[in-house]
């Protein structure tokens, strides 16, 4: 019998008797050819059935493109108190009572970031204990129907989906089972939660709680950045997985907004003083740097060039390579510190306040993956549950174990072959740009013609370069990573995740951050000298020199173009992408009457937000953590550019899980994971590699050095120190292969020029020593690493101090604590009492023959409520 869409396929979340709540949606094609598709959904729904679960399937015909079939699935209360149990998941007993002493003084300010109290606490604070379906009179189970949330809801029936088998018992194929074989082999097309409603208005059905509404109107649209996140409702609607990232992101935003204001204020700083930069002044002049002739910077087509062509660069370099960017170092190194210790706070209260305190034994213990169950055909005896269970052989696991590694590595090598490639390009388009701008011709360009040089060209399209070859391997390597994690058969969700963590973040750190160590710590430190340079791996691309303004200047560069490109290009992922495939999956649809879209289609019709949605998310946060930490001392910009690019990624990441994803499956996690072991580590790398780029990459050592040690008059200032930092070499020992061509030298150059300079400390031609380090040189060595030393000795005393000074959880939220496990244990014990007793009483009853009803008026619940 045909059902009238009119009535039944409106905005709905329940069965069409308006009663069953759907819990889940499995949806699959009319396949002609697929026999063996069909047996599989018919053996499956069968086995859904034996389970307990109800289903209701929506015809073809009822479906927009006539070809989809919508199986919707209800779990009724017997199911979920039974699986709850299994799962031990915690529900409410009582309501806490413990005052909560949060209010902080002069809290009014913070009333234009507020939300609604609705928004911001939709459900009263409990006193909670794991679920035992035996004593669910002991929880407050007021209706059945909405005692478990949407969200536990979804979670329990993906629980059974990824366990049941869709072949008869009696077959004994093990490895048949779950609804995630079953999307890969097209035997269902998908499998998701509804979403309650449509995002932009409320539900009209007065039993729905339209949270996806709430969430889009107060959370999800970019004008209420300056808000507050509704933390509890994302928990609430999406899972404590969800909730706790848009956490960690809100209070990583939080704690950027202090490390931008600092580093602006260096900018400032580098900015204000601009006119005292003594270095810029000699090298822009005429006088100095207009008569230093600096020798070639590539062999043949690089002609001599004078100082004074780097006036430019010497200024912006200025900006960044000052006394604010060494206080700004260790500035970052004690705010990394703070943010980690504050945030394992945090997190601490966020896992009491969502009940994920004990979790971490329920998660290795309860949530095995189906792939292991069934991939892991050996059993052994548990010493601890006493019970048979799947396990992989040792020796199955270091095989795996060590193809894995293997391919992790190969895959490392080919970024390095790339980024060598890189320098090779850098190398020989160095010369070609120098030749080509040897009269300079981009003068004749307005506005950016003077700061266009063979340097910053080559600079600026290597790091353009170098960008595209990350993406392009970031979207090769997702898939391997993936597929060699699989094999590996990790046993719990959380190994899976974490171990594709490590993998993943292991490439990418060295994708994103490789060309950035090598301008740091690579270029410009193994050049040699004239008549005896360096060449790159014996080639004839000889190895890259640092201008005289410094290498800092390039760094900087190459910081901004992939840091900047990295979050330009994930924003426009991110956004456009999903919603151009839900406008293009949805353009039929949306010409009909809103009453003919039912609820199940519209979520059809969105983007599947996948299994790994949100580490994808963890991990370009955690890539950007990295620029703003490891690099921080050459860009004292890079955390306010990563405050603003964030304050748009929550919003974004919100509007996008809100509207254009269908609603993933709830999941708990306890913290963020193997994330919070990377930051840590970031951390105390972030401190060496600050502490090594103001020493070696920066020229702030040798400049004091000069300035203290060298100075001819014995003053304070910088005034010579041009001429000091470099080194004079005879053109006429210069070897043939080395010398420019002769039409490459600019027009002022004559036989009467007999030197020219280059950036180094050697002894002169004709000294006893020449051409070897002079014993400045050795000293400014010496400075670099005493200053690395000392450096790295107190940013490491701040942050272990500042670590060891704030506990790691709150201690109000230790005592609440242990407070709620007294309860729990005070009041299953009276709970048990008082059902002896009624047990005692009923008996005694029976034996007198007297009226079993103890309280005639009052229902069981009531009574033992009243009794406790």
């Amino acid at each position: 019998m045909e059902i009238d869409k009119q009535q039944h396929s409106k905005d709905s979340v329940f069965f069409r008797d308006g009663v069953r709540r759907i819990d889940f949606v499995l949806s699959y094609l009319d396949d002609k050819d697929g026999e063996r598709k069909q047996e599989r959904r018919k053996m499956y729904e069968a086995n859904l059935v034996n389970v307990g679960l109800e289903l209701e399937t929506e015809d073809k015909s009822e479906s927009d493109d006539g070809k989809t079939y919508f199986v919707k699935i209800h779990a009724p209360w017997e199911v979920l108190a039974t699986y709850a149990d299994v799962l031990k998941i915690k529900v409410p007993f009582k309501v806490n009572d413990i005052p909560d002493n949060g209010d902080m003084p002069m809290n009014w300010l913070s009333t234009p970031f507020r939300l609604p109290e609705h928004i911001m606490h939709p459900e009263p604070d409990y006193f909670t204990a794991p679920f035992d379906k035996s004593k669910s009179d002991f929880f407050l189970i007021d209706d059945k129907a909405t005692f478990f949330p949407p969200s536990v809801r979804n979670r329990i029936v993906y629980y059974i989906l990824s366990r049941c088998s869709y072949f008869k018992d009696e077959c004994g194929v093990k490895d048949k089972k779950g609804i995630k074989r079953l999307l890969n082999n097209c035997t269902y097309t998908a499998a998701f939660p509804l979403h309650d409603c449509r995002y932009w208005t409320k539900a009209k059905d007065a039993n729905c709680e339209s949270e996806r509404y709430h969430l889009h109107k107060h959370w999800a649209r970019f004008f209420c950045f300056y808000k507050e996140q509704p933390l509890n409702l994302i928990r609430k609607y999406y899972g404590e997985k969800i909730g706790i990232y848009f956490a960690w992101l809100g209070f990583y935003t939080e704690m950027l907004l202090f490390a931008a204001i600092v580093g602006t204020l260096c900018f400032v700083y580098g900015f204000l003083t601009f006119d005292n930069n003594q270095w810029s002044k000699d090298i822009c002049s005429a006088e100095i740097g207009g008569n230093i002739v600096m020798c070639p910077l590539c062999d043949k087509k690089c002609g001599y060039w004078k100082l004074n062509s780097t006036c430019n660069s010497s200024w912006q370099s200025h900006l960044f390579d000052n006394v604010g960017t060494v206080f700004f170092a260790i500035f970052m190194a004690i705010w990394v510190t703070l943010f980690l210790e504050f945030w394992k706070r945090r997190q601490a209260r966020l896992e009491y306040e969502w009940d994920l305190v004990d979790f971490e034994e329920e998660q290795q213990q309860l949530q095995l993956r189906p792939e292991y169950e069934t991939k892991c055909t050996n059993r052994k005896l548990n010493r601890i549950t006493q019970e048979m269970e799947p396990y992989l052989p040792i020796t199955s696991k270091c095989a795996r174990t060590c193809l894995s590694g293997a391919t992790v590595v190969l895959w490392i090598s080919l970024i390095i072959a790339c980024i060598i490639g890189v320098i090779a390009y850098r190398l020989a388009v160095y010369a070609a740009f120098a030749s080509i701008m040897k009269d300079n011709p981009t003068t004749n360009l307005q506005v950016v013609g003077p700061y266009i040089t063979p340097q910053l060209a080559t600079s600026v399209t290597a790091s353009c370069i170098n960008f595209v070859i990350i993406m392009i391997l970031n979207l090769m390597y997702e898939r391997v990573a993936v597929w060699i994690t699989d094999m590996e058969i990790p046993k719990t969700h959380l190994e899976y995740e974490n171990k594709l963590t490590v993998k993943m973040f292991l490439f990418q750190f060295v994708n994103y951050y490789s060309s950035c160590f090598y301008v740091a710590f690579f270029k410009g430190k193994f050049v040699g000298y004239p008549g005896n340079y360096a060449y790159m791996f014996g080639s004839t691309l000889r190895n890259e020199e640092c201008d005289p303004g410094g290498c800092l200047i390039e760094l900087t560069t190459q910081l901004v173009i992939v840091m900047t490109g990295k979050q330009v290009w994930g924003n426009i992922q991110e956004a456009l992408v999903p919603w151009m495939m839900n406008w293009w999956g949805s353009r039929k649809a949306r010409n009909h009457p809103e009453s003919l879209y039912s609820r199940w289609e519209q979520d059809h019709d969105l983007q599947g937000f996948g299994q790994l949605g949100l580490f994808y998310e963890y991990l370009e946060m955690v890539i950007q953590f990295g620029f703003i930490t490891l690099f921080v001392a050459s860009f004292p910009l890079a955390p306010l550019l990563a405050l603003i690019n964030n304050i748009i990624e929550v919003r974004v990441d919100a509007w996008k899980l809100t509207t254009q994803f269908r609603r993933p499956v709830a999941a708990k996690a306890h913290s963020i994971g193997a994330w919070e072991e990377i930051l840590n580590g970031m951390a105390v790398l972030s401190v060496v590699t600050n502490a090594f780029i103001v020493a070696f990459t920066s020229d702030m050592i040798p400049r004091l050095v000069y300035m203290y040690a060298y100075h001819p008059e014995g003053e304070l200032n910088m005034e010579g120190y041009i001429s000091n930092s470099l080194s004079s070499f005879n053109i006429s020992v210069i070897p043939a292969e080395n010398r420019p061509d002769d039409d490459e030298n600019p027009s002022w150059f004559n036989s009467s020029i007999d030197t020219c300079r280059y950036r180094d400390y050697r002894y002169p031609s004709g000294h006893e020593k020449q051409y070897s380090h002079t014993m400045q040189f050795w000293h400014i060595l010496a400075a670099k690493l005493a200053f690395i030393i000392i450096m790295e000795h107190v940013a490491f005393l701040v942050k272990f101090f500042v670590a060891w000074m704030i506990p790691d959880v709150p201690s109000d939220v230790r005592a609440r604590v242990k407070r709620e496990r007294y309860l729990v244990q005070e009041y299953l014990h009276n709970y048990e009492v008082e059902k002896l007793k009624i047990q005692l009483s009923e008996n005694v009853h029976e034996e007198c023959n007297c009226s079993p009803m103890i309280y005639p008026c009052l229902p069981k619940h009531e009574v033992l409520s009243e009794c406790l």
